[in-house]
């Protein structure tokens, strides 16, 4: 079983969470002047790499907030867990490898 530590409630079992996709992507400016083919992009395009990646998860069952992980998608380790709205922690890049 996977134990993810919510930044407000603590570590809790993988259960009580949902994960919600790739951390960090930016709604483009304006919408409405994309072609169709850069919404698809937008809205159906994420990276799907082996190794860490940042995610966002949300604490379903527990205090229903939203924050970011870095899990390792290979071993299933979290590496770090941090709010929404903070940056990576230092040690890992923007692309979701560690440095």
């Amino acid at each position: 079983m996977l134990l993810i530590p919510c930044p407000y409630c603590g570590e809790r079992e993988e259960s009580e969470f949902h994960q919600g996709g790739e951390a960090h992507i930016e709604r483009p400016k304006d919408p409405y002047k994309l072609t169709d083919e850069e919404w698809a992009d937008y809205l159906f395009f994420r990276d799907n790499r082996k190794g860490v990646y940042l995610e966002r998860w949300v604490h379903r069952h527990g205090c229903r907030r939203w924050f970011n992980v870095a899990r390792d998608t290979a071993t299933n380790q979290i590496v770090a867990v941090y709010k929404m709205g903070s940056k990576p922690p230092k040690s890992i890049t923007s692309r979701g490898t560690m440095k």
